[in-house]
């Protein structure tokens, strides 16, 4: 059941996409003269990949078959790639990072969280072991170094140890003793029983005792069960209700989840491997031994003497074995020796010409040629992802459109489909091996009939030289510079928090004060999309960071306590990624001097690019970028600011490396050099009491997640109006203030208030309006 419903997940997200590749080919070619239409039709394709891709997310995370979830992987990247392009002619269209479409959603009846952006799975799901190892080599070197400190473990004596087994056995066999014992006696009492009902009868009076015994005993169990309950509880044996993760569906869906990955991980493609090449690898090598000697032959037939046997950078035995005659091919052997011979010659002719005609002349400017505001009008930049679609969607109907699937009742692989993937691997592996035994057979050949002699030999012996003194060369491993970074402090564990622990909702007063020209301030959703689109999605996918409109750096810049080092540890989690802590605090007295630094940094690139993917944080970053005068040199923050240009033109596309900024000072930095570094910066505001709701969900949820209870005593419309003001932090600091060990005790005999954690807020600093103005 459960196949047969992602399957139409699937085939329904494929006719969506049918239709959104048809309207990309018709619409979007032609120019449009109204922005407010471009903006709207660009809105409106957006909202339709974000269902596209919701619905794909899903089908590729259920499904098991593997050469289905491989269409859907090269679907996928190539969804979210397209909705990154269309949010970035969003944002050139409206010069803003935060947009209002509530207007649209209600003309498609659809909700906020509809166009919520979800976070794919497979990013931790295909590298969770390599995270795993990861994570424990990162724990070993941080105890190692004394920068983590373990939960101390009791140590036990042996004479302590026997005796313990000593108890525990006897109170074993104590109680199967009494099991057993007491069977007997209630056999007995049961025979004594039916003999009195055979002699006497049964009496009303003995009826109802027995039933009062058995109502009592069983009060009286369940207030012991209850009781025990309670005391394991306070003990801290267990946990209360309210925490306890999972429930029985619960744990059978995790069950399912288990069992669906283990499918998906099953290496069937290596034994299918191994099996083709078991049964058909002599006759492939035999066949490709036969035509490359039948083509050395046919060449010396025609051209008078063997040829040279085609290097590895120039395809080896695929040069010969195209569908050539064997003149093309001696033909072709011969240019390719020519060709190389002129480019040396031409070489330096080239860079004179070049000189001369160079000289006295400004070099013209090349790049992004802007799209002017016109006749023309708006219209859509060229997409590298639309043939990434194309082709997925061509494969889709291809092969599964009209697929049937009754013989499959596993649905975890198609052999046939594995067969012809593989078999041309196992061709291209055997042709390796088969290139290297021909090359051989060659010079024997060219030695035994026409007397000439390789000098490949004295060439081998060149290389040897070279890869020998390549070798003398001694690297740093890539391990040892990961423990350095570490015990320096500047590679540090990042915690485990999900985006979805970032709480806030959706603003739906945006597009209203929009109309009447007032910017509104953005709502934590916003900000939990925008971190989603321009930080994770392009982290956890090698072809969509590669190919999307590449984001180098990030700057969080908000209050204190909005969640911004959250969202930098949200970024790591959702990833999988490593987290660099470079903050002016952190790095203040190590690595001195100029030199210094640059090891420093190149040090963080080489383990980062290595190790992708990799955020390099920056917290208080306004600090290398203020105004005011310059410390000592090995305590300067501004240490940073002249080579973190240098260290951003170092990363390229495939390079996933994201610099993160956060700063609740972003007006004390020198703007110019600010915003150089970074590309994008997005405002993170306190929740406002606009957004009332989602203040009064944040509250809510801030105390259930605290152990609290909520009753009709606890006015949390009330808080979310005094807390107007108030970050999430401060809110966070009060609840757990209020809710300390002791009172979760009490709650049962004495409920929660509100006046309790009013009194907790009262304490705490809000942010003032002037300086929400100053942010934005």
């Amino acid at each position: 059941f459960s196949i047969s419903t992602y399957n139409k997940m699937w085939t329904d997200a494929q006719k969506d996409l049918d239709i959104q590749l048809q309207r990309e080919r018709e619409e979007f070619l032609q120019p449009e003269k109204d922005r407010m239409e471009a903006f709207k039709m660009l809105a409106a394709s957006y909202i339709k990949y974000m269902q596209i891709f919701r619905n794909l997310e899903m089908a590729h995370d259920q499904l098991v078959h593997r050469q289905k979830r491989m269409v859907i992987r090269q679907v996928l990247d190539g969804v979210i790639g397209r909705i990154l392009e269309i949010k970035k002619e969003m944002v050139e269209l409206e010069n803003s990072e935060f947009h209002y479409i509530d207007n649209i959603l209600e003309d498609l009846k659809l909700l906020p969280e509809d166009i919520e952006v979800p976070i794919p799975r497979y990013f931790i799901k295909e590298k969770l072991e390599v995270l795993q190892q990861r994570e424990e080599i990162l724990d070993r070197i941080l105890l190692d170094a004394g920068l983590q400190t373990q939960k101390p473990v009791k140590a036990m004596t042996f004479e302590e140890a026997i005796k313990m087994i000593q108890v525990a056995e006897r109170a074993r066999q104590g109680r199967c003793r009494a099991a057993f014992m007491k069977q007997i006696y209630l056999e007995e009492k049961r025979e004594r029983q039916t003999k009195l009902q055979v002699q006497m009868g049964p009496s009303p009076d003995a009826a109802a005792t027995c039933i009062q015994k058995v109502w009592r005993g069983y009060i009286q169990r369940k207030k012991t069960e209850k009781m025990r309950g309670e005391e394991m509880i306070f003990l801290g044996m267990s946990l209360p209700p309210h925490l306890k993760a999972m429930n029985i569906s619960q744990m059978h869906a995790g069950q399912v989840n288990a069992l669906e990955v283990e499918v998906q991980e099953r290496h069937e493609e290596v034994f299918i491997k191994d099996k083709l090449r078991e049964t058909e690898g002599l006759d492939i090598k035999e066949t490709l031994q036969d035509q490359i000697g039948q083509c050395f032959i046919e060449c010396r037939h025609i051209i008078g003497k063997f040829p040279d046997y085609p290097t590895e950078e120039a395809g080896g035995s695929m040069a010969i074995l195209s569908q050539k005659t064997p003149e093309q091919v001696a033909a072709e052997l011969a240019a390719r020796k020519e060709m190389a011979l002129q480019k040396k010659a031409q070489k330096g002719k080239k860079e004179q010409e070049g000189k001369e005609k160079t000289k006295g002349k400004k070099p013209q400017k090349t790049g992004k040629k802007v799209r002017a505001p016109g006749e023309e009008g708006w219209k859509m930049a060229p997409s590298n992802f639309l043939s990434m679609m194309e082709e997925g969607n061509s494969q889709y109907k291809a092969i599964w459109q009209n697929r049937g699937e009754g013989w499959d009742f596993l649905q975890d692989h198609d052999p046939e489909l594995i067969k012809e993937e593989k078999r041309e691997e196992v061709e291209e592996e055997i042709r390796v091996q088969v290139d290297e035994l021909m090359q051989q057979k060659l010079e024997n050949l060219k030695l035994a009939v026409d007397g000439e002699k390789s000098d490949k030999q004295k060439k081998g012996r060149k290389s040897e030289k070279v890869r020998q003194a390549m070798m003398s060369l001694v690297h740093r491993t890539i391990d040892s510079l990961y423990r350095e970074l570490v015990e320096e402090g500047l590679l540090i564990k990042a915690k485990t928090v999900n985006l979805s622990d970032y709480v806030g909702k959706y603003s739906y007063l945006g597009t209203t004060l929009r109309q009447v020209d007032i910017e509104p301030m953005p709502s934590l959703a916003d900000v939990r999309q925008l971190i989603a689109l321009y930080g994770i999605l392009p982290l956890g996918s090698q072809t969509v960071h590669e190919k999307a409109p590449l984001v180098k750096a990030l700057l969080l810049a908000g209050p204190a306590g909005v969640g911004k080092k959250t969202l930098v540890h949200a970024i790591c989690t959702e990833t999988g990624a490593n987290l660099f802590n470079l903050s002016a605090s952190n790095i203040a007295g190590k690595y001195p001097g100029k030199n210094g630094l640059q090891m420093m940094l190149h040090m963080v690139l080489k383990v980062a690019k290595q190790l992708q993917p990799s955020v390099v944080w920056i917290g208080e970053t306004e600090e290398i970028f203020s105004k005011a005068a310059p410390k000592a040199e090995e305590m300067n923050p501004k240490r940073l600011e002249k080579i973190l240009p240098k260290f951003l033109k170092a990363l390229k596309a495939q390079d996933r490396v994201l610099l993160v900024g956060t700063t609740n000072r972003p007006f004390d930095a020198n703007l110019k050099s600010f915003c150089k570094v970074y590309q994008k910066i997005i405002l993170i505001p306190r929740p406002d009491y606009a957004s009332r709701f989602g203040k009064y969900f944040l509250w809510k949820h801030i105390i259930l997640q605290n152990g609290g209870a909520i009753t009709n005593l606890l006015n949390i419309s009330c808080l979310a109006k005094v807390s107007d003001g108030f970050t999430q932090g401060h809110i966070i600091q009060a609840v757990q203030a209020v809710l300390s060990e002791l009172r979760l005790l009490q709650m049962t005999r004495k409920p929660l208030r509100t006046a309790e954690f009013m009194t907790s807020l009262a304490r705490q600093n809000p942010v003032y309006k002037e300086e929400e103005e100053t942010f934005k």
